[in-house]
């Protein structure tokens, strides 16, 4: 069943915003202390300047108490019992429709069998349940962050990740967009190609390109002589200058600097992105890695196209060594 109107834009207003906590020690190890104060410091901000009703998904028994305990008595924070194989709910999770009536829940299979985690295939319906939205479900596998929504139909995704025999055999450009026309009202889908380097879900255009207003589409400028992926964003600028969205418009273009060379603790550059921050109804909430001087000009460029917000950057290098970041973890219920 498609939707009656498309999804609607993340700057649209939410009646809640889904977050994943960091739950599983087994995982995170050594990072699992410095990713909980991460995603603390994200809820605080979502539920203070950014206006958001927070709904904290706990994915085992043993960390609900001490969720329960950093968030008592701080005001919009609900802590939800659930399980999940990791904090990743724009991809587990469903793909809300205008006023959450109904969502949208796809098939998942680990980033392409990747990562093959219990109860994560489980995520969609125990939010659709928790939320009270009638739940369509799809026989394609999906996740939330291979796509952008312009609000009018125009969806932006990318080639590597949405036609990876990985996920759905046999797709071509024709037959994706059928199948988001059919499930997520698409009225135009815009394809790019490679996302960041070493990026395990394929190429996820949430951390190479967003929709940041009608029309308007913010992509990375590479920071530094050494940025392993200054060449895919040029390519994405290149391909975005020649592109028109579903309502005719030519797309204009907002290049904010990406946080440059970024290794992880096996010394190989990570996919760290500006691009992965996370629209609230009051702020926006930018991801950094320690490069001040990139992420406080991503963060200028962003007030540009949303002097209505705050734009807040938070620290999220332990949440990437996970494998993603702010927008990676939460899931929208539009209002």
């Amino acid at each position: 069943m498609a939707f009656a109107s498309p999804v609607p834009a993340e700057w649209s207003p939410h009646r809640a915003m889904w977050v994943g906590w960091p739950s599983h020690a087994e995982l995170w190890e050594d990072n699992l202390i410095s990713a909980q104060a991460e995603v603390e410091a994200l809820v605080r901000a979502l539920a203070g300047p950014g206006r958001e009703r927070v709904k904290l998904l706990v994915g085992k028994p043993e960390a609900l108490a001490d969720a329960r305990a950093r968030f008592e008595g701080v005001a919009g924070v609900e802590i939800v019992d659930g399980r999940f194989g990791d904090i990743w709910l724009r991809d587990t999770g469903p793909i809300f429709g205008a006023g959450s009536a109904r969502a949208a829940a796809f098939c998942f299979n680990g980033w392409g069998g990747k990562y093959d985690l219990e109860h994560d295939d489980t995520v969609a319906d125990q939010i659709g349940q928790a939320s009270g939205a009638a739940l369509d479900p799809h026989d394609v596998v999906l996740e939330g962050g291979a796509l952008d929504h312009d609000g009018a139909g125009t969806i932006l995704t990318t080639r590597q990740c949405l036609l990876n025999p990985n996920r759905n055999a046999g797709w071509t450009e024709v037959v994706a967009e059928a199948a988001l026309t059919e499930a997520l009202g698409a009225r135009k889908v815009l394809w790019l190609g490679d996302g960041l380097l070493n990026d395990h879900t394929d190429g996820h255009v949430d951390n190479l390109a967003r929709f940041v207003a009608p029309g308007v589409v913010a992509c990375p400028v590479g920071w530094g002589r050494n940025d392993p992926n200054h060449e895919v964003y040029d390519a994405v600028a290149a391909d975005l200058s020649a592109m028109t969205d579903a309502e005719g418009r030519a797309i204009r273009l907002l290049r904010l600097p990406s946080p440059g060379l970024v290794l992880g603790e096996d010394e190989r550059p990570v996919p760290a992105s500006h691009m992965n921050f996370l629209i609230a109804n009051g702020a926006v909430i930018v991801p950094t890695y320690g490069e001040e001087a990139a992420a406080r000009l991503a963060c200028e460029g962003l007030a540009t196209v949303f002097a209505d917000r705050e734009i807040i950057p938070l620290p999220s290098t332990a949440i990437l060594s996970g494998g993603g970041s702010f927008h990676c973890i939460t899931q929208q219920e539009p209002a």
